[in-house]
């Protein structure tokens, strides 16, 4: 069963999901485990439990967490209200919810790579006079990219089959926030078997393709 021009909304919605919020996870995610992988303070093993936390929370109750915080009576709700801004039973919930479920393995494959650059590298470069800035750019993110590279394609994967907790605070909404996972679970519950799989095979040859092609990079870096 070939899918109509309006089944394609799930998947569009799904890669344009999944690339927001790994965006998001990149710009806070990589400074923070660039700090964190550097900096040794009390307590920092609580905050790095908080941070990998969602990893093994299920999903019904981070999606709870998120209406705690952004629904109509929560945390940041009436805020958000007051300032005419409505988040919750959005694709930005969605986004929202798959940030938070794919964070924590973008911030472990990125702090572990920032932990396998030999620190005598840097050094050497502050000898030389570089910046911070520059050593980072220049010294330190290259050499950790393939790390930083693996923690972005699962965090992607992440994105992309979140359902639990998009389902609680974004709702399925055909054509505004159904995702892929929701649209399949969906499809099998009103006996569109035919539907169903599509988007799994879809999906499928998707996530492979990305995976193929990471594999194919990181062997080509090693020559």
């Amino acid at each position: 069963m070939f899918l109509q021009l309006t089944d394609w909304c799930p998947v569009i919605l799904s890669i344009k999901v999944a690339l927001i919020a790994v965006t998001i996870v990149l710009i806070i995610g990589l400074p923070l485990s660039r700090l964190l992988s550097r900096l040794e303070f009390p307590g920092k093993d609580v905050v790095e439990a908080v941070i990998t936390l969602p990893m093994v929370l299920p999903p019904s109750v981070i999606g709870y967490g998120l209406l705690m915080i952004i629904g109509k009576n929560g945390l940041l709700g009436n805020t958000l209200a007051d300032l005419g801004l409505t988040v919750i039973f959005t694709w930005w919930a969605a986004v929202l919810a798959s940030t938070v479920v794919s964070f924590p393995l973008m911030y472990q494959s990125a702090k572990a790579a920032f932990l396998s650059v030999n620190v005598n590298y840097e050094k050497a470069a502050r000898t030389l006079g570089a910046s911070e800035v520059k050593i980072f750019f220049t010294v330190t993110l290259p050499l950790a990219w393939p790390g930083i590279l693996a923690g972005l394609v699962l965090s992607f994967a992440r994105a992309m089959g979140e359902f639990g907790a998009t389902m609680m605070v974004a709702g399925n909404i055909p054509g505004q926030t159904q995702t892929i996972p929701l649209a399949i679970y969906f499809a099998v519950e009103s006996g569109d078997n035919g539907t169903a799989r599509t988007l799994v095979a879809i999906n499928t040859v998707f996530s492979f393709l990305v995976i193929y092609w990471v594999n194919r990079w990181a062997k080509k870096q090693k020559y």
